[in-house]
């Protein structure tokens, strides 16, 4: 038996696993179904998600994790073991050291939480670090300099904003509006305006296909099916594009406004860096058509999404995971 370090993006939408010297060997859905009679789980991942929003009566498909922290901390230890176990199977390896991402500006409760999750899976030695630092590192960021590097990591349940010099965070915030609070708007605006119910999956579905964020920069169609609330049968609509563009507009300026705190709270000669270097923008949320754009008008600095804007966080950890004596040094 020998160890492997594992890197883990413990993510609201999903989880990404990263063991040294093998790459990204798990992306699934943070999603489990269990018996809601006898609580036993009966799968995690990719079927459990598949489940969503049509399971019978005794079966349950249950998010985690909210908000990027711990909603059900016995769900979450069920997910982390799955995972593990599903690696372990692939590779022979025990007590691994796992280095966990979480939220920049959670509360310590938040994080003994999910340390004491990790822990129960057997780990030998649990890390965490801020989400926007790893996701600065996987972007390609040389963040040891001492210059200013600053990140938007738009993930499922959280936006993480920061500032970074000489490898650590100078200046963040951390707002609770990401990739499901704009599912959530797009299912809300559905239900008001064509009186039609959707799932969270036909939500998310809309907004990879026709969401924007920029006026005018995408002109797509698509038909939506779904409860009519008026006569309770399946009914289907026509969206377009602008309007996902009125729909997402006050979350989307919600972070705006938190980016432009953190950039007025920054360092004058931290500022002048970011206007040379712009704006790293990750997580799945950069993908939304006209992010970079809208972001860019806004800020007046150039906006740019990163290589790989999903996987930045867990190749980050990834490269971490060939210094963990340095964290050893602090921690």
């Amino acid at each position: 038996m020998f160890n492997k370090d594992i890197g883990i993006d413990l993510g609201t939408a999903n989880v990404l696993v990263y063991v040294k010297g093998q790459g990204i060997v798990l992306n699934e859905p943070s999603v489990v179904a269990i018996d809601s009679e006898t609580k036993k789980p009966l799968t995690v991942g990719t079927e459990a998600h598949e489940m969503l929003g049509r399971t019978p009566g005794k079966v349950k498909a249950i998010k985690p994790m909210k908000e990027g922290v711990i909603a059900d901390f016995e769900i979450t230890e069920i997910m982390l073991n799955y995972f593990i176990k599903k690696i372990k199977g692939k590779n022979i390896f025990s007590r691994p050291r796992i280095l966990i991402c979480c939220p920049a500006n959670i509360t310590q409760v938040e994080k003994n939480a999910i340390k004491e999750a990790a822990e129960r899976t057997g780990a030998r030695r649990v890390y965490l670090e801020e989400e926007p630092k790893v996701a600065a590192v996987g972007a390609g960021l040389d963040i040891a300099k001492p210059s200013g590097n600053m990140v938007i990591d738009i993930g499922g349940g959280t936006t993480d904003i920061a500032v970074l010099s000489l490898g650590g965070i100078v200046n963040s915030a951390s707002i609770r509006i990401a990739g499901n609070t704009f599912d959530n708007d797009i299912a809300k605006y559905i239900k008001d305006k064509y009186k039609l119910l959707i799932g969270e999956r036909t939500a998310e579905e809309i907004k990879i296909r026709i969401g924007t964020v920029a006026k005018g920069s995408k002109k797509e169609k698509m038909d939506v099916r779904g409860r009519d609330l008026v006569t309770g049968l399946p009914h289907s609509v026509t969206i377009t594009s602008e309007e996902m563009e009125e729909t997402l507009r006050k979350s989307v300026y919600e972070i705006i406004k938190v980016t432009k705190t953190v950039l007025e709270q920054t360092p004058p000669e931290l500022s002048a860096d970011i206007i040379d270097k712009g704006i790293v923008i990750t997580g799945g949320g950069a993908l939304i058509d006209g992010f970079d754009t809208l972001l860019a008008q806004e800020l007046k600095v150039p906006v740019f999404i990163a290589e790989s804007p999903l996987t930045c966080v867990v190749e980050g950890t990834g490269i971490m995971l060939d210094n963990l004596h340095l964290l050893d040094n602090y921690l």
